[in-house]
Order: structure tokens, then sequence, then C-alpha cells
């Protein structure tokens, strides 16, 4: 496997690093994730809602060893130096200058480890005003500008994302430095210092809406599931009570909508519709005409004169149409990933998966024990160990 042979040790909770370090798992990396004694990350504790364990913690933590260790403790301390002087990557997204106070920044570590790659994960980045600030996704989406984009037009019409944007966008790059700074590492002997901001992670994918802005101009308007420049674009309602989710791109997509879809080839040359810009301006009389034709259909006839039209559309699915998506089923992408508490469903790795490197969930410090006896403590100091707490 692409990462055979790598180990990482990861000081994570929650997703941003967890994401980050089960990605470099399932290529083949050997990932400790070092956890607090007794109740471990925190996001396991978020909810019960698989089979009594954390939807978070299912989603970003298979395929890793849990070691139990306390870092306050001077053994803990030194199993952590022990394993470090082996690995190739620490990866941590501890409280802010948490891992600094304990002396396992950049600049301690590199000195005594010259190979060793760490990637410092945070809200808001070493340096500047803010980097001692705690930060959780919703005010990264809040900073970032996100939720001045997302939502509905009326001023309390803002919403978060659905899902954690920022803690994956700052997990993904995370990953994608980390692969480099290894690449790099077999030019020049040494490893890299990567540090990740969730604010600018999110922030680089805040491009378009940035640049639509650029230099004074008005930024787009929140327009809910439709977009804020594009028209048509978003959700439609059909006489059946479904909707569905289409959208256009150009103006030979707009000459086969109205031909093949609304039947109405007037309007290709109206000047009210004639440019996109145009449509967007008149979106409020287009959207009339779309919603009385597809007032008179099906979802199955609409999708069918939409797909002969060659205009993308979908189905606008809940989660549990989504676990049994035919394109998912057809293509074989669901898998069994045992947990604590029994199987459940995972879906492959998207891109190369490698059914080899996907193990279980773990519990609270599951492969303690081994890890420390694999480093040569024997099975009294062990228990000693676990009797005053330091694992």
């Amino acid at each position: 496997m692409p990462l055979s042979g790598i180990t990482v040790i990861s000081l994570e909770q929650a997703v941003a690093a967890p994401l980050c370090t089960r990605h470099l798992a399932e290529h083949g990396a050997r990932v400790i994730k070092v956890e607090r004694p007794g109740q471990g990350d925190f996001a396991r504790q978020y909810d019960e809602r698989v089979k009594g364990l954390s939807s978070h913690f299912v989603w970003v933590n298979r395929s890793k060893e849990s070691l139990s260790l306390d870092l306050k403790s001077t053994e803990g301390m030194e199993i952590l130096h022990q394993l470090l002087a082996e690995a190739d990557v620490l990866v941590q997204n501890l409280a802010p200058g948490a891992t600094a106070r304990m002396g396992l920044s950049f600049a301690d570590l590199h000195p005594r480890y010259p190979r060793l790659t760490v990637c410092d994960i945070s809200g808001y980045g070493e340096g500047g005003p803010y980097q001692d600030k705690k930060a959780y996704d919703l005010m990264i989406q809040s900073e970032s500008g996100f939720l001045s984009v997302t939502g509905t037009p009326e001023p309390e019409g803002m919403a978060k994302a659905g899902c954690s944007v920022a803690d994956i966008a700052a997990g993904t790059f995370a990953q994608s430095n980390i692969l480099s700074a290894l690449l790099l590492r077999g030019q020049t002997g040494e490893g890299s210092h990567i540090d990740v901001s969730m604010l600018e992670s999110l922030v680089e994918w805040m491009g378009y809406p940035m640049y639509y802005s650029f230099d004074g101009a008005p930024a787009p308007d929140r327009a809910g599931s439709s977009h804020s420049t594009i028209y048509p674009y978003g959700p439609f309602p059909i006489g059946d009570g479904n909707t569905v989710m289409l959208g256009l791109q150009n103006d030979r997509e707009w000459r086969g909508f109205c031909e093949r879809v609304i039947r109405m080839p007037e309007l290709v040359d109206n000047p009210l519709f004639v440019t996109n810009p145009r449509r967007s301006a008149n979106r409020v009389e287009l959207n009339g005409l779309i919603r009385e034709v597809f007032s008179q259909l099906t979802l199955a006839e609409v999708t069918s004169r939409l797909d002969t039209a060659g205009i993308a559309n979908a189905a606008v699915n809940d989660m549990e149409q989504v676990w049994q998506h035919p394109q998912l089923q057809a293509r074989d992408r669901w898998f069994e990933v045992m947990t604590p508490l029994g199987e459940v469903p995972a879906l492959k790795v998207p891109g190369l998966f490698f059914e080899e490197a996907i193990s279980a969930v773990p519990e609270v410090g599951q492969h303690t024990r081994a890890i420390l006896q694999n480093l040569g403590y024997g099975d009294e100091q062990v228990e000693e160990f676990e009797r005053v707490g330091v694992v």
C-alpha cells in the first residue's frame, strides 16, 4: 500500500485531525491515536446514534490503534517520546498552544527527531491576533464568510452547513500536505512543519464568492438551495408533490431546456432570458413559467425530459435514501466495519481503496498494552501504569 511503513502519532480530537489520520491509515499508514485514559476523545460522547456509539467518532476513527496515555505524567511523556523516535508524522489538533506548552512544537521536536513531520491543525493558525482563540466548525463558517452566502435572503436566513465543512476542509488539506511532506523528506531527508488553519482552509473554498465580490462589488445573495448567479439552478416543485433539482450552465443547455423540457421554444431568444445574467435578473418571471409547466407533470416525466435534453438533474434525497442509493449499490461502494458494539456499514474510501488497510473502530485504549509491550515494557510495569493512571 502507498503508506506501508509510515507511522503516524496523533494527538487528536473531534473531526479535523481524526479525518486526516483516518485517510492516512486507510492508505496503509500505522496510526496510533493517543487518547486520555478513561473517556478518550471527547467526540466519543457527542451522541449514541450508531448502536450506542457516537456518529462522529465512528465516521472518522476506524483503522487506528488507540493508546490511552496521560500526557501530564512524566511516564506518559516518556512513552510518547519513545513512539516519536520511531514515527514519521505527528498530527495534533489540541487546544491552541497545548502542545507547545508540553514541549511538542516543531521547534522543540525537530532537533531531536529531524525526520519527523509535525502537522498542527488549529482554528486560526500560528501567529496573528486570533492565534489563541477557541474555534469550532460553526465559528469558522462564520468568520470565513461562509454563512454570509449560505441560507435564504432574509436577514435572519443565514444557515450553517449540515456537516462539518471547516473541519473537513482542514483535515483534507492536512492530509495532502502530509503526503507532500513525506515526498519532500525523500529528497531532503528532513521532516517538515505543517500549519493548517481551519479559517484558511474554508476561505480557500470561498474563492468564487470572494472573487465575485472583488474590489467592492456586491457579494452574491443568499439563495437557499438555488444558485445566487446562475438560473435556472436549484429546486423546482413537481405536480405529483415531489421536487426536482436541476441546473443549467450555458446558453446551449438553455435552448435544449426550452425546446425539450418546458417545450416553449419561443423563450430561447426572449430578451428577458436570452443570457444567463438576464435569466438570473428575471428569475421570478422564469420561475413562474417553469413551475406552471412542471405542475402538470410527474417527477418521472420531468426527469425523462431533462435527461433527454442533457440537463443536469438530481433527486432531493434524505439520509435513508442515500444509504439505499442505487448508484452506490450498483458500484458496490459499501462494506462492513467492526466497532466495539458490532458491525456497521461504511462507504469505501473514494478513489484508491485498499480493503486490507481497513480495520475496526477502537475502544479507548484498546491497543495500549500491545503498544507498550512492543516498546519493551513488561506486564508488571504495564499493570503499574494502569494502577496509577498513566494509561
